[in-house]
């Protein structure tokens, strides 16, 4: 599918040189600093600098996000990754976005922090028209690894299949877009979290709050980004009872070392 360069008519509009959704009437991140707000939000909300300096070698984490939006968040988890986690562990970062940007879009609104260039060139280099479904993109040698999910989050988030450590909560304002922050997608995301998980978003919304409550986890208002007061944070206490799953579809123990593969034939299997 050739790359799509022109945004959806009318979907996207930009305010004072920041991309501003029609569909939602929202901004996509902070007006005072969208990658400050990230790195406050987020990235320290999540305590993550701490957590993947502490990593064993060869770790893995898994990192999900309720709207990928300008990928900005993505980037700036990425960059601190680098700096922060040990050289051969692997970063998984899944993401569900129902409308994706174009690739000029995504670029000009990225371009405005330069010092995420290094980093927003290979994601603009493999960026494309993604067609509904699940995307899966690497770089830094497959140390870090996209997996977009191109659809509606309450939709897609029950067929995902993964053991989340961190979550940004990073939907549009819940009075703007109330189906992110539904009780569904709620419970997809207490489904997903390993025990222990985290979470950080930039609302405060006492549905978000109580529903996350309800689901086990351990919710606290920490000092927010901005003209944001406040904002939430919390760790998963008390996971949700896992429902039965036949054994045969069970994800298979982890396994450490190199793993090879034969393929005999060229068609299908092969590709």
């Amino acid at each position: 599918m050739p790359p799509q360069d022109d945004p959806i008519p009318g979907d996207l509009d930009w305010q004072d040189g920041q991309p501003w959704s029609r569909r939602f009437g929202d901004v996509y991140f902070s007006r005072a600093s969208g990658i400050a707000e990230t790195r406050h939000v987020f990235l320290d909300g999540n305590a993550l600098a701490q957590r993947w300096a502490a990593l064993a070698s060869g770790g893995r984490f898994v990192v999900g996000e309720t709207g990928f939006g300008t990928g900005l968040n993505f980037l700036c988890a990425w960059a601190l990754w680098e700096a922060a986690a040990p050289g051969d562990a692997r970063l998984h970062y899944v993401s569900v976005e129902a409308y994706p940007l174009a690739r000029a879009e995504l670029a000009r609104a990225l371009g405005t922090w330069p010092e995420l260039d290094r980093l927003r060139v290979p994601l603009e280099a493999a960026w494309e028209a993604f067609a509904p479904g699940w995307h899966r993109l690497a770089f830094a040698s497959g140390r870090v690894v996209l997996t977009l999910v191109v659809g509606d989050a309450a939709a897609a988030l029950p067929r995902l299949d993964a053991s989340v450590d961190a979550w940004f909560l990073d939907g549009f304002a819940p009075a703007r877009n109330p189906e992110m922050w539904s009780p569904g997608v709620l419970a997809q995301v207490a489904r997903l979290s390993r025990p222990g998980a985290t979470f950080a978003t930039y609302t405060v919304a006492g549905e978000v709050r109580r529903g996350l409550e309800a689901l086990g986890f351990a919710v606290a208002k920490r000092s927010g980004f901005g003209r944001k007061r406040e904002m939430l944070a919390g760790t998963l206490q008390a996971p949700p009872a896992r429902a039965w799953r036949a054994p045969w579809f069970a994800r298979p123990p982890a396994h450490a070392g190199e793993r090879r593969a034969i393929v005999i034939g060229a068609g299908p299997a092969g590709a």
